[in-house]
């Protein structure tokens, strides 16, 4: 019911868009060139199908962004559970962490080239930074929020610290930690992206610098259209983990 009324949603709400779009490419007399009307972007959205190129430039983008985006959080909720239950380290690695969070990973794209080369591992590395950050930051404000009187209680229990965290900590935690996940999403695929269109010679990045340098500003926006739906697609994915573990762990959904 819920992702019926959502569908629905975006159908009313993209079709006013689309119409706006015609309308303002019609009355405004551009030319197709400069902008695009939805009917020329449509054909080079299936162009860039029938081609091959979009599943090409597709498949490596996400291959990057899975690879980046997987490492980023599973190295963050591993550091925050263990700086949030030592708060005497994390005094000293938050001053740290807030002065490095504010700066953008394209802005560390020099030093990545020179160290890293030329090729996906660039990418990888730039995503990784900007997934890193939200996950962390979630994770270690949970930890310290559980009452301590739970995790005293459960050591009464001979809980042993594994088992603590697992039954413990981490059901208790999750829902914040998923706050950190969608945002970690929505951020490392703008930079993603991003670090494409720097330095990268494929995925949905280049396609965009590619189309632009052949001034073929359709397939500019076919692109611009692909990394919006790709984006969408990835954070309701982190919606439907984050329902399974709910699930697992008896939690219902908001």
């Amino acid at each position: 019911m819920k992702n019926s009324k959502f569908l629905i949603n975006a159908g009313i709400g993209f079709t006013i868009l689309i119409v706006i779009w015609q309308f303002i490419a019609e009355v405004g007399g551009y030319e197709s060139a400069l902008f695009p009307p939805p009917s020329k972007v449509w054909e080079g959205i299936l162009t860039l199908i029938s081609d091959g190129t979009l599943l090409t430039h597709l498949q490596v983008s996400l291959s990057r962004f899975i690879t980046g985006y997987l490492s980023a959080v599973i190295v963050a909720i591993a550091l925050g559970l263990i700086l949030g239950r030592i708060p005497l380290l994390w005094g000293v690695i938050d001053p740290i962490v807030q002065v490095l969070r504010p700066v953008s990973p394209i802005a560390w794209s020099p030093f990545i080239v020179l160290w890293f080369g030329i090729g996906d591992i660039p990418a990888i590395v730039i995503i990784f930074i900007a997934a890193f950050f939200p996950v962390l930051l979630s994770t270690v404000s949970a930890v310290r929020k559980v009452e301590n009187t739970y995790i005293k209680v459960a050591q009464n229990f001979g809980i042993k610290k594994l088992e603590l965290l697992r039954k413990i900590i981490l059901p208790a935690v999750f829902p914040y930690i998923a706050n950190g996940l969608h945002i970690a999403v929505g951020t490392a695929w703008i930079f993603l992206v991003s670090g494409e269109m720097v330095g990268s010679q494929s995925g949905l990045g280049y396609l965009i610098v590619d189309a632009r340098n052949s001034m073929r500003l359709d397939l500019v926006m076919a692109g611009i259209i692909f990394i919006g739906i790709a984006g969408l697609i990835l954070d309701k994915l982190v919606g439907l983990f984050e329902s399974w573990i709910n699930r697992i762990w008896g939690r219902q959904s908001a």
